[in-house]
């Protein structure tokens, strides 16, 4: 059995049905599904994503980002992108595992063991595809192994997702990721103040405060690493939580749009239309009969 297989196995034993399932292993998440799914809008924290069987599609901004078992995901930075399994069937589901990254051990990881990478370019997407190297595999599957294994987790994951970060640094975009500096740091920053007050209102000179750097080089970076421009980025954000108080809590779209940081509702409107490509009221209504 290769390393795709026995972690196709692994996952499978350990998810009973669709869903998005916490372990026991720290940082560690496991998602099956047996058929295809809706886009569904999510944020990524820093995290490596590897699928053992199926498809997954990604839209950040414009881009679209598909992966699957020949395909690694790495996300470097907090991103609100719409994700959706586009390959899974009951004979075959679509499975798969998040992995957290500690971007703090990652940029150490790229320090001590130095590779080649243009240190004063711009930081690139905050998303990078990898192929996952046979060295790689072992370690995502060593470390999903110790479901199996619970008394073994407190002493081998730590060592295993520091192998994980190593071994990720092969590939030269995730170590530019690693690499990438100040400049992300500060761009992460900004993304983190978003996230937290993206119900208030803000301009981007306050953002780029935040972040210490100049309106124009903020705004460049930004849309550099996001495919967003800050405000773009923010109303993506607000819509994302309309969305969920609307499914959740049963809100009306007035009320949800004012809850999130929206004065008009036809803006409101016109801006979830373009990002769910319906009105409010009918794509809640489509989602609660999916």
């Amino acid at each position: 059995m290769d390393n795709l297989a026995a972690l196709a196995a692994v996952i499978g034993r350990h998810t009973g049905h669709d869903g998005i399932f916490d372990t026991a292993v720290p940082g560690l998440g496991l998602i099956r599904a047996v058929a295809p799914t809706m886009p569904m809008p999510v944020v990524y924290q820093p995290t490596l994503c590897v699928v053992a069987q199926g498809r997954k599609q990604v839209a950040l901004g414009t881009a679209t980002y598909v992966y699957d078992a020949a395909t690694c995901l790495v996300a470097s930075v907090d991103l609100a992108v719409m994700g959706s399994v586009i390959e899974a069937s009951r004979e075959a589901p679509y499975l798969s595992l998040r992995i957290d990254l500690d971007m703090a051990q990652l940029a150490d990881l790229a320090i001590r063991h130095p590779g080649q990478v243009n240190e004063g370019a711009a930081p690139g997407p905050g998303i990078a595809l990898t192929g996952p190297t046979p060295a790689l595999l072992d370690a995502v599957l060593r470390l999903t192994a110790l479901l199996d294994a619970p008394h073994d987790i407190d002493a081998l994951a730590p060592l295993i997702l520091r192998e994980i970060s190593y071994r990720l640094l092969a590939d030269p975009a995730v170590r530019a990721m690693a690499q990438g500096s100040s400049r992300l740091n500060q761009i992460a920053r900004a993304i983190l103040w978003l996230r937290e007050h993206y119900n208030e209102a803000c301009t981007v000179d306050e953002l780029a405060e935040e972040a210490c750097m100049s309106r124009s080089a903020f705004h460049a970076h930004f849309k550099a690493v996001t495919l967003m421009s800050p405000i773009e980025f923010r109303n993506q954000l607000r819509l994302q939580e309309a969305r969920r108080l609307m499914l959740a809590e049963a809100l009306d779209a007035a009320s949800a749009g004012f809850r999130v940081g929206y004065e008009s509702p036809s803006q409101f409107s016109r801006d979830y239309r373009q990002m769910f490509g319906a009105p409010p009221a009918t794509d809640v209504g489509r989602l609660r009969l999916a």
